[in-house]
């Protein structure tokens, strides 16, 4: 832990200073150079920090801006995402979510709940799987494909006897979300609810998030999907929209 704190100190005294020489830090810190050095030389393997070549000064690198930029994105869109969030929840009656890729699940970050809700369940800041939600498969199809691998390399847990454990059949079903522009989930996380997710992008068009809509079953056949899935997919337009994307 000790570490971990003198490395956090480190970027604070170079966000600080703007940059400064292995001396200054270690004074900063009060430890010898060579710990100073060391620790250094791991946030520089990482891109934290960079080192100028003629005074040797170090500096705050581009992975810092890579973390700050992906805290902003997050930030950002549930600022901008709340409007949407709730206009849509209004508009269907039902529970809807924002969520992001983290590592190997999708998180929520956002929830509003209509009217019509019936679950009293608070998704906000709860990790779902990929493989298993709407959200996550809107998420995962967009990606790189050496991501997408990764994922379908690993056991695809079962959640409930629909779910998709099949690395194959999750292939197609990212193919088809990519085609289509929204993802489904039928009972795959939780018996008794459906769901309905839309890609958010960013203003370069890269998927940044996913909104989406659970429904109880029982309120989601066939009849009512069209209109659940054209009103969700709008409101991803709309948010990504609002986050730059020339739709």
């Amino acid at each position: 832990m000790q570490s971990v704190d003198r490395a956090v100190t480190v970027l604070e005294i170079l966000a600080r200073l703007g940059e400064a020489g292995v001396t200054e830090i270690a004074d900063e810190l009060g430890v010898h150079k060579s710990t100073a050095f060391r620790l250094l030389g791991v946030l520089e393997n990482r891109g934290l920090v960079a080192q100028e070549q003629e005074r040797g000064k170090y500096y705050l690198g581009a992975g810092v801006l890579r973390l700050a930029g992906a805290a902003a994105v997050r930030l950002d869109i549930s600022q901008e995402g709340a409007a949407v969030c709730r206009l849509l929840a209004d508009e269907l009656g039902e529970t809807v979510n924002i969520a992001v890729l983290e590592s190997d699940a999708a998180v929520n970050i956002m929830q509003a709940r209509g009217p019509a809700s019936v679950t009293a369940q608070n998704w906000l800041g709860r990790r779902t799987p990929l493989h298993a939600t709407s959200s996550g498969k809107a998420l995962l199809a967009y990606q790189p494909e050496p991501v997408q691998e990764a994922v379908l390399a690993r056991k695809l847990p079962r959640l409930t006897e629909r779910t998709v454990t099949s690395a194959g059949e999750l292939r197609g079903q990212l193919a088809q979300v990519v085609e289509r522009g929204f993802a489904v989930a039928v009972e795959e996380l939780e018996l008794g609810l459906r769901a309905v997710a839309a890609p958010v992008r960013a203003h370069d068009g890269s998927v940044i998030g996913a909104i989406s809509v659970s429904v109880p079953a029982y309120r989601l056949d066939e009849q009512r999907l069209p209109e659940v899935v054209k009103r969700t997919v709008a409101a991803g337009e709309e948010l990504s929209r609002r986050m730059g994307y020339a739709c």
